[in-house]
């Protein structure tokens, strides 16, 4: 007792608003429930399993620790009170599980480095350990907390002004595209009035940018307090963000399509187009795609060990589990996060708080996904065993990942279902972002490579643009279907079955099938490019791109675009196979920049209005883009970097590109730079900034040497970045620092998706591992018998080694 009275100088007594964690380990994936319980420090609680515990000790010198240690009861599960469902129960395998086992808690005070315990309760102890354990026992655990905030931050409540709202017979009827501000010329982040059908623009941010404070002056003017956001409503009207102005908060408008149809907006069409055949065809499919991804009904044997570790559904956190299988399957990240990071070493450069931090939590999950120690079986609940019983793994919770990999991306927050594409390149970038500076030991690097579009315009001569990239993006030519024949049959019979009023049943429907050359062939084939103002005629015209890639990386993500925009700018899965071979070969695909006997489009002259050669936005394509509620600037961009080819093109760049570091930046050669002080460039150039940085970041500041500054520090990538904005270069340019080699490729993994949208349904990996393909879905972990390799969202490559 001695000792623990001399360090009660060590131990606080938590405050309500203090984060406990109680229930998991932040170094390893330990609970109380594992062999040796947890430890929480009583100074910073912060939890650690018996192995880490004394790490914590060795850097900080907190000696108190309360361990916790659960034990499963044994009671018959007859006599187990039926529990209450939760909300958090939502999500979970089974759905409320009333049937989980039950555990006995035991404490006691531990005191290092000599491990001396006591026991708890005790009145023999201090009373401020009293109180401080009563505190960290009676609080909710942090992880529990920031669960349940996923789960809470999803749900609005319904506006009090919804039911009575007054609505004003003054025959405003509300066209469905050409909307602006009825005070200024805004034409993105508007809002519909739906007291009067008034179309007023939104608040200023504090940089300048977003709206004119119109539509919240309007309601301090009137007092009509709810208005919705154009460009949000979608056929189900779920996605609808209505903004109450007296509650000041998101709201739910339970009357909303009644208050739309007000002002002549009616759903009814597109709820119709929702059930067409094609949609209903679909549906069908939904359950043999499920059957198909997830091998339901094959033997499929379960497997343990290190590499086998299974990630349990948090949720709605599929993406996360399958993304994450088949990035700890590749052997730069293996390496940087597990074989040449210890546990020890991760915790030892962490701050204080090793929860918030990125490479700590990284490590953490290598660890628990390759060390094999949370991948082995254990017997279902009742522990008893039978002849048609196989054993099963409990998996790890990447809690803590999930939260820190969350913190940039409000989205990834929630316990909504998200696309795996999307969180890959936040995943990427969030590395990209902690490795700044050390290229050769940031593992995302060997995903980055370089594309070249090469524009040819009709006087002959050419301009290339470089940018580099992390996924290679493909469409999917139907059109290059190689069933055309069963396709055309299936057509017949599904006008006969029409005909006769009968509908098709799921094993009569026939799919395109495309083989991945051709979505390859795709990328490079060339295309048309309208206008394109060339320096060489000095007016518009239309230009021929061709693109290719300047390297090859370690690791090559493909992405099928399976996700298109139907009438109503409602996403549609395409329902199609892609055939895809277990090696593939891309050195064709190579682009070596400008070739002998090629001539580069001159320089615009200094009082060329057109100022360069690269593209303006097509007005059409940015005014459907904007008419989504999409940002101007962003929908720019995208025209331009897709080369004006069409809406779909641009949607696709712009759902990929919208967490760039420098989407926000302005677009160079569409806006009129102001001339730059050379005593500014000198002051950047002084804080060890390279000159050609220095110029991009005051044009982008308006020549504000702070907010450049602030912009270059925002935007770690752009000294290396070489995008649209790059200057017209003859050489290929390539990145000295981007991973190079052949061109043969063998299939490493794939994500598939099951469900009519990346924002609903299920994600599954497979991996080739060990010379078979082995299936992850959530904890679940076995040998697969019958891959869908045709029917993958992202496919993972690994260059295959000359």
């Amino acid at each position: 007792m001695e000792v623990l009275r001399s360090n009660l100088g060590r131990v606080r007594i938590p405050e309500p608003t203090t984060r406990i964690y109680k229930h998991e380990c932040c170094i390893s994936f330990d609970t109380p429930k594992s062999e040796g319980g947890l430890f929480v420090d009583m100074n910073a609680f912060l939890a650690f399993g018996k192995d880490y515990v004394g790490w914590n000790y060795e850097k900080t010198g907190n000696p108190v620790y309360l361990h916790i240690k659960q034990t499963k009861k044994t009671e018959d599960a007859e006599d187990r009170p039926s529990k209450k469902p939760t909300l958090l129960a939502i999500g979970i395998d089974g759905g409320f599980d009333n049937s989980e086992p039950q555990y006995e808690e035991a404490y006691e005070i531990v005191i290092l480095p000599d491990y001396v315990t006591l026991p708890f309760p005790s009145v023999e102890l201090p009373e401020k350990v009293r109180l401080a354990v009563d505190a960290v026992l009676l609080a909710e655990g942090a992880e529990r907390k920031e669960q349940l905030a996923s789960w809470t931050a999803d749900k609005k409540l319904v506006s009090k002004y919804a039911t009575d709202l007054l609505q004003l017979d003054n025959g405003v009827v509300v066209p469905p595209v050409g909307w602006k501000c009825a005070k200024c010329d805004k034409t993105e982040n508007l809002w519909l009035n739906l007291t009067d059908g008034t179309i007023l623009c939104g608040r200023k941010n504090w940089d300048g940018t977003g709206g004119n404070d119109h539509a919240v002056n309007h309601y301090r003017e009137t007092g009509y307090p709810l208005a919705v956001k154009l460009g949000t409503i979608t056929a189900d009207l779920e996605g609808a963000d209505v903004f109450s102005y007296p509650e000041d908060e998101s709201v739910v408008d339970p009357l909303l399509a009644q208050h739309l149809a007000h002002f002549g907006i009616d759903f009814s069409s597109l709820q119709k187009t929702e059930m067409t055949t094609a949609e209903r065809e679909l549906d069908q499919n939904i359950n043999f795609d499920w059957n198909r991804i997830q091998e339901t009904g094959e033997d499929v044997e379960p497997l343990f060990g290190p590499g086998y570790t299974g990630l349990v559904n948090l949720g709605n956190s599929c993406y996360l589990a399958a993304t994450m299988q088949v990035v700890f399957s590749m052997r730069s990240f293996c390496l940087k996060y597990y074989s040449d990071q210890s546990l020890k070493a991760a915790f030892s450069m962490a701050p204080a708080d090793p929860t918030v931090d990125l490479n700590m939590q990284l490590t953490k999950l290598a660890h628990g996904l390759l060390s094999g120690k949370y991948s082995a079986p254990v017997l279902e609940k009742d522990d008893t065993t039978s002849a048609d019983s196989s054993p099963k793994q409990e998996g790890i919770r990447p809690r803590m990942f999930k939260s820190v990999i969350a913190a940039s991306h409000p989205e990834f927050s929630t316990m909504r279902q998200q696309d795996a594409l999307e969180f890959f390149l936040h995943f990427i970038d969030q590395v990209e972002r902690m490795n700044s500076g050390k290229p050769d030991f940031d593992p995302s690097r060997s995903f980055k490579f370089g594309i070249e579009e090469r524009l040819q315009c009709p006087s002959g001569k050419v301009a290339y643009n470089r940018r580099n990239d992390y996924i290679l993006s493909l469409n999917i030519p139907l059109e290059k279907a190689i069933n055309k024949k069963e396709l055309a049959e299936f057509q017949n019979l599904k006008s006969k079955k029409a005909a006769e009023g009968k509908e098709l049943s799921a094993d009569e429907i026939v799919r395109p099938r495309v083989s991945l050359k051709d979505c390859l062939d795709c990328f490079s084939a060339p295309e048309e490019v309208h206008e394109f103002y060339s320096t060489a005629l000095k007016a518009r015209t239309t230009a021929i791109k061709t693109a290719g890639l300047t390297s090859f990386p370690d690791y090559l993500v493909l992405h099928m675009r399976k996700f298109v925009m139907e009438e109503g700018w409602v996403p549609k899965k395409l329902d199609v196979y892609i055939d895809v071979p277990e090696t593939i070969d891309i050195s064709g695909m190579r682009s070596n920049g400008i070739q002998p006997g090629e001539e580069l489009l001159p320089d615009s002259d200094a009082g060329d209005g057109e100022q360069s050669t690269k593209l303006l936005a097509n007005e059409d394509i940015v005014a459907q883009l904007v008419s989504m509620g999409f940002n101007l600037l962003h929908c720019q961009k995208a025209a331009i970097n897709t080369s004006n080819s069409g809406v779909e093109a641009a949607m696709n760049w712009l759902l990929e590109h919208m967490n760039d570091s420098d989407i926000d930046a302005p677009i160079s050669q569409n806006v009129q730079n102001p001339d730059i002080d050379q005593s500014k460039i000198d002051t950047l150039l002084s804080f060890g900034f390279e000159e050609k940085l220095a110029c991009r970041a005051l044009k982008a500041s308006g020549g504000d040497v702070e907010r450049a500054t602030e912009w270059i520090f925002s935007n770690p990538s752009a000294s290396a970045a070489s995008d649209m904005d790059a200057a017209t270069s003859g050489g290929a340019a390539v990145d000295p620092l981007l991973p190079d080699g052949g061109g043969r490729y063998r299939l490493l993994g794939f994500v598939s998706h099951i469900g009519t949208s990346t924002q609903c349904g299920h994600y599954v990996a497979h991996i080739h591992k060990d010379g078979r393909w082995v299936i992850f879905n959530d904890e679940k972990v076995g040998v697969s018998k019958n891959p869908p390799l045709d029917m993958g969202y992202l496919y993972f490559f690994e260059r295959l080694e000359s």
